[in-house]
């Protein structure tokens, strides 16, 4: 597994402050929030699929070209009409471009957190960093979109309910909801043929019998009263919640069957290609399918100080092929329409390309100003682009939403209430999302 990492170190830049205007109004939230609340079964069905690049891409290379810009703006790829009339993204996105009717893309979310530490936080959770935090942080003053959905929707047939894949975003942890509510991380390799996930299969060394025997010797024990048993940060109370889900996972026979890639048609799993991120994605589908409600498919490399260009040509070419496949499989399979497919990291790129001290290749620097966030499935309209940058790409200046209304907008659609209050460790409350109000054109 290759292991990406991001700048550590660089100094922050000064970042333009949030305008965001007026959004809709709370009066749609609650009609929403009434519909899911009728809807029960039909809540319990969906699932998220969030795709995060880490580092952070660049909208210009994505789904924001800027052909009239000068070229120390626009770079060096053109734009190609997409399926939808009016609509371009980079000639990188060619087979999203031609299933533009079956997503959104919205360019003008914006934020004032321009170091990965506070962007990865508030893109992934909907709360900005209440103090300063450096770029190469791993901070967690809230939970993660995947924790409040494990906790709000919990598991089925011995699946958890939150699996990151083969990585935990910096800031995808449940904080104050407990060590439960953590993502299940599968780490390994599904596109090798000895592709086995911990804690799914009982080693042959242990024979059922003596696996039972030890368990229920464990749970003797554990009706011993410990001290400190009901505290939220009580490491024991932590290890036994994640060897209860470990034994779950070993004796389910969806769990199981959700990880045996083998069953996979050949032609399905080549459509996804045969490498590391392709086999990821098919597993993110597999997942879902069994009634998984959050999966995160961690993509790190997409901090382009240098090689923006190079990089793009390959690695931007590979995104483009296996979120496309991934979104044409649930479509075929009718679980589009109950699935949730978000492309995005913690920020866009900057405008003016520039080539760091001692590279040779040049590349973008952060920009929070301006991410361009793909949105697909879940009762999601296909076709559209909501917002708009400015023509050389500084800043989001139409229809302006920030992370909070992303967020928002991804808990209704899971049948989650985002103006709920949450208490935390110490009993305070805590507003899941500080700014309940939806992205409305995705709803």
């Amino acid at each position: 597994m290759t292991i990406h990492h991001n700048c550590e170190g660089i100094g922050r830049r000064d970042c333009l402050k949030l305008g965001l205007g007026s959004l809709v109004g709370a009066g749609f939230v609650d009609a929403i929030r009434a519909r899911s609340t009728a809807d029960d079964l039909s809540r319990n069905k969906t699932s998220c699929i969030l795709v995060w690049l880490d580092g952070g891409p660049s909208h210009f290379e994505t789904f924001d070209p800027k052909p009239t810009a000068p070229s120390e703006i626009r770079g060096e790829f053109q734009p190609i009409q997409t399926k939808t009339p009016g609509i371009s993204f980079s000639e990188n996105m060619t087979r999203l471009a031609a299933i533009s009717d079956k997503l959104t893309i919205v360019r003008s979310i914006r934020h004032d957190q321009n170091n990965h530490g506070a962007g990865n936080h508030y893109m992934t959770t909907g709360a900005p960093t209440r103090i300063p935090v450096s770029c190469g942080a791993f901070v967690s003053f809230h939970p993660s979109m995947g924790s409040v959905v494990s906790f709000e929707r919990g598991a089925k047939d011995g699946l958890p309910p939150y699996f990151s894949i083969p990585d935990m975003a910096r800031s995808g942890g449940p904080n104050f909801l407990g060590a439960r509510h953590a993502p299940f991380v599968v780490s390994d390799d599904p596109n090798q043929e000895s592709f086995m996930v911990r804690d799914v299969t009982i080693p042959k060394e242990l024979d059922d019998a003596r696996a039972i025997g030890r368990r229920n010797i464990r749970g003797h024990l554990d009706q011993f009263i410990r001290f400190q048993d009901r505290s939220a940060g009580d490491p024991v109370v932590g290890a036994d919640e994640n060897y209860q889900q470990a034994v779950s996972l070993m004796t389910s026979a969806a769990a199981q069957r959700a990880f045996e890639m083998h069953r996979e048609p050949g032609p399905i799993r080549d459509a996804y290609g045969r490498t590391s991120f392709g086999q990821q994605a098919l597993l993110a589908r597999r997942l879902v399918e069994a009634g998984v409600p959050f999966v995160t498919l961690y993509n790190g490399g997409w901090d382009h100080h240098s090689n923006i260009f190079p990089a793009f040509r390959t690695q931007g070419q590979k995104l483009d092929a296996v979120v496309a496949t991934l979104i044409e499989d649930l479509d075929q399979r009718g679980l589009l329409a109950t699935t949730l497919v978000i492309v995005m990291g913690e920020f866009g790129r900057t405008p003016a390309i520039s080539t760091l001290p001692g590279s040779t290749t040049p590349g973008r620097d952060h920009w929070s100003s301006a991410i361009s966030v793909l949105v697909a499935g879940c009762g999601t309209p296909g076709g559209q682009v909501v917002g708009a940058t400015d023509p050389r790409g500084y800043a989001a200046v139409e229809k302006v939403y920030a992370p909070e209304n992303l967020v928002s907008s991804v808990y209704l659609k899971l049948g989650i209430d985002p103006d709920k209050i949450l208490y935390n460790g110490a009993g305070r409350p805590t507003h899941l999302v500080s700014d309940p109000r939806p992205i409305t054109e995705l709803m």
